[in-house]
């Protein structure tokens, strides 16, 4: 066994700290691959539904775009979240820098006000005012 090979088996088993690191970095990009395969899969699934599946419950093509786009939109909420949450987690456990914070702030504002208007588009209410 070479030195490399021994210090990455030192450094994966002989220190707990590299060990639990590398773990949230796993754990961080399974949830951000989760967040893209459920906002991919949303966007496959409503597709179809619109654009293959002929329901008898719409009464026009306008009610059956804003079903699609509503479909859509709850979707993507929810993978941004999730993808939110990744960045936190790796943020806060892996890279706490004022640099990596004050992006991750950034991010979180974008990612805030692409919810607000997507909760505006759907609801037709700001998400702070109670649903009528």
């Amino acid at each position: 066994m070479d030195d490399k090979t021994g210090d990455m088996i030192d450094g994966l088993f002989g220190g707990s700290d590299t060990f639990i690191l590398l773990f949230i970095d796993i754990i961080s990009r399974i949830i951000e691959i989760f967040a893209v395969i459920l906002i991919f899969g949303s966007v496959i699934r409503g597709s179809a539904r619109y654009f293959l599946i002929q329901d008898s419950h719409t009464i026009d093509d306008l009610q059956k775009f804003t079903g699609f786009r509503q479909y859509l939109g709850q979707w993507l909420l929810l993978g941004l979240e999730l993808l939110v949450a990744a960045d936190v987690i790796r943020t806060v456990a892996l890279d706490l820098t004022l640099e990596r914070v004050a992006g991750l702030g950034l991010l979180v504002l974008v990612r805030t006000f692409l919810s607000w208007a997507l909760v505006v588009e759907m609801e037709g209410r700001w998400p702070w005012q109670p649903a009528s």
